[in-house]
């Protein structure tokens, strides 16, 4: 029971988080309960396809299937959370006034409720299919269905409340505060999904390591406590990291901000201001 509670509980809060900062950072979006229940529909419909379909998938690639497919999911939320951020970064004030003026009414537009669903879908499935795997291993290894039902309702629970808190938290905040806060939590999901997925290409070999453990913070910080998951779901840490993904990490965090920072305008906010100072210097002079 306890084996089950607790991988339950940590497949499941990886999601939660996700999903939790996610539906945040699009608050205003009509219907985006609605919208966040389709994307776990979905999630859960493809972690069921994707259980089923374990062993055919670890079977392609020369036994890699299942790391390759772990890899192309991570990466494709990462990309994801990428376009959202850089969507909003140039879209966001404009949403900000909209949601001001005319409330729950408001659309926020297509590029939103793709991206609700998708990474809803994303984590919902990735986390759903790892469950799967991790319980039947947990039934091979003779834990009555009793206890296995017990202790993965238990991880279902505790897994949900955390994410809501987490959603709940960041939905007091303000919507001009909300989308900056939401947007630097993305930032880093996204960067650490793509580290994520690349690594575990690097560990079938497809990418070189170039330095296999760069650092070991297990002895502050375990991969599989609690604080450790967390940190995994919202930033990609890794208690031991390749320098391949230390460098996709920071790459992709250093991209994904310079052209959130890019489309957000404020350099040519910045420009005009000062062009508009000194105009005034220039007029007061003469």
């Amino acid at each position: 029971m306890i084996g089950a509670l607790i991988i339950v509980f940590r497949e499941v809060l990886e999601a939660a988080l996700v999903v939790g900062v996610v539906a945040a950072a699009v608050k205003g979006l009509p219907h985006r309960g609605r919208h966040v229940l389709t994307g776990i529909a979905i999630g859960i419909g493809g972690a069921i396809l994707v259980a089923a379909g374990l062993g055919v998938i670890s079977h392609f690639a020369a036994g890699h299937g299942q790391e390759i497919f772990q890899a192309a999911v991570l990466i494709a939320a990462g990309l994801m959370l990428a376009w959202h951020n850089i969507y909003m970064a140039k879209h966001g004030r404009e949403l900000t006034r909209k949601l001001k003026t005319l409330g729950s009414e408001v659309v926020a537009g297509s590029a939103s409720i793709t991206m609700l669903i998708g990474v809803t879908a994303i984590a919902v499935m990735r986390e759903g299919s790892e469950v799967a795997l991790f319980l039947y291993a947990l039934v091979a290894g003779g834990t009555s269905q009793a206890s296995l039902l017990g202790g993965s309702l238990l991880g279902l629970a505790g897994g949900v409340v955390v994410g809501f808190v987490l959603f709940a938290g960041l939905s007091r905040i303000p919507i001009k505060r909300l989308f900056q806060v939401s947007g630097v939590i993305i930032l880093f999901i996204a960067a650490g999904m793509l580290a994520h997925g690349v690594q575990y290409l690097v560990q079938i070999g497809y990418l070189p390591a170039l330095i296999p453990h760069v650092w070991d913070s297990s002895f502050l910080i375990s991969g599989r406590s609690y604080v450790g998951i967390s940190l995994g779901a919202l930033a990609g840490y890794t208690p031991s990291p390749s320098l391949m993904q230390v460098l996709v990490w920071m790459a992709s965090f250093i991209a994904i901000a310079g052209l959130m920072f890019t489309k957000s305008g404020r350099l040519d906010r910045k420009r005009n201001r000062t062009k508009a100072a000194a105009l005034q210097t220039e007029q007061g002079g003469s």
